[in-house]
This record gives C-alpha cells, structure tokens and sequence, in this order.
C-alpha cells in the first residue's frame, strides 16, 4: 500500500506498473456490495438482487433494481447513490433517443453510453470514478441481452452474469448450470439458486428482488415475493 500513496490521489495518473488505484480501489468497491445476477433465456431477460431488509423497512420498495425503459432494467452491485445517478442519465439517454427516432433504444446502446460517461470519470482531476457495476438487461428488435459496466468503463455483453461479493463462485455456478434453451421459469430457478449459493436453504427467497422482461410484452416488470416463492417451491437439483 505504501508504493501506492504517490500515485492514488487521482484518477488520471497511471503507477509505474500502469496501474490506475482510484479505478481499483472502486472495483474493490463492487466486490464488497450486495450479489447481482442477470441471466437471459429464450423467452426474455432475468434480472436479481440480494437485498436483506431491516425488520421496519417497506418490503416492497427495491434498493438495486432499477427501470430504466419500458423494454431495459438495471441491477447494481456496489455504491448505489451512484448507481441512481447513472440510472437517471440513462433514462434521460433513452428518452431522448425515443423522442428524436421515434423507436425504442438498443439495449446495447445504452450500455455503451453509460460506459463512456463512467470512463470520463476515469480522465479528469477533481472526480472519482463510480463505485459501481451494473447488469443491463433488456429485450429490443435484436432480441434479448445482458450488459455488464465496470467503474473503468468496461463494458460486456454476457447470456448469465454474477456481480458483487462472491460473485467468483457465482459465475462458476452460473457456467455449470446456464443452458441457452433456458425458459423465463428455469432462469428464475437459476437467479435465485445462484444467489443461494452459499446457503442451505436454496429456495429461499425472503432477501431476493427480482424483476424480468418477458419476450412476448416486451417489458420489464417486477415480480411479487409470492411469485417467487411459488416458483422456488420447485427448485431443480443444480451442480454445485
């Protein structure tokens, strides 16, 4: 840590070994936030998050999901007041597309543009970059698709993704089970078993969000605590 402290200060200066710490040290950020997982099937987009509410809070408000479009939502694993800012800018960039195309925005599209407004925050003094990583997942004219943006302005287009801690382990349960003939129901199995991982219960779901973009409307809804108790009732036998 001490052969960082000259070169941590700003983002816009690269250490000897070409490393940039603020961009790390805002990863590192991500890695301690909540699980987040996105899985894409044949019949829409499955987007998830762990969210274990205080005993008073408002169950039925979500945290880490978020509408972006009708047809595009959001989950968020790290810092999440700088999620909310990014959500807003991409609301703002998809409306405008809407308004001036008359067509709704690719999902890629909006990914892209929120990559390159979190890279800005990696090239100028006087700013952080976001201590954020978000899974987009939506469904437009080319189908359905998942995104994933890093705090350097990386983004990646992934059929199942884990973000947040533990989300290693997570991604090497998500390659042994994820099947590309995958229904809307068995991807919701796999989204609350992934996020199950390191429990014994695995259809449990008290702390689970979730919301889907369904191919047939084409838009994004979330779903009820019972709609996922319902389904977790019949979990399949996953390889661990």
């Amino acid at each position: 840590m001490m052969a960082s402290r000259n070169y941590d200060m700003t983002s816009t200066m690269y250490s000897p070994d070409g490393r940039i710490y603020q961009v790390e040290y805002a990863i590192e950020t991500v890695k301690r936030g909540a699980l987040a997982v996105g899985v894409c099937t044949k019949e829409g987009v499955v987007i998830a998050v762990e969210e274990k509410p205080r005993t008073l809070q408002t169950r039925n408000v979500t945290q880490k999901i978020f509408q972006v479009d009708k047809h595009i939502g959001v989950a968020a694993a790290g810092y999440i007041p700088d999620a909310r800012v990014e959500v807003d800018n991409a609301r703002f960039f998809s409306q405008g597309t809407r308004m001036t195309y008359d067509e709704p925005v690719e999902v890629a599209t909006v990914a892209k543009h929120l990559a390159d407004h979190a890279h800005q925050f990696t090239q100028y003094g006087g700013v952080r970059p976001n201590g954020v990583s978000m899974i987009i997942g939506g469904i437009d004219q080319k189908g359905g698709s998942i995104y994933v943006i890093d705090p350097s302005g990386a983004y990646m287009q992934y059929t199942a993704v884990a973000i947040g801690a533990g989300s290693d382990d997570v991604n090497d349960f998500l390659e042994k089970n994820y099947g590309p003939d995958m229904g809307m129901d068995d991807g919701i199995r796999l989204a609350i078993g992934a996020i199950n991982l390191k429990l014994d219960k695995k259809s449990e779901v008290a702390h689970i969000k979730m919301a889907r973009i369904p191919d047939g409307t084409r838009e994004f809804e979330k779903m009820s605590d019972e709609s996922l108790q319902e389904l977790a009732g019949k979990m399949p036998e996953f390889s661990a």
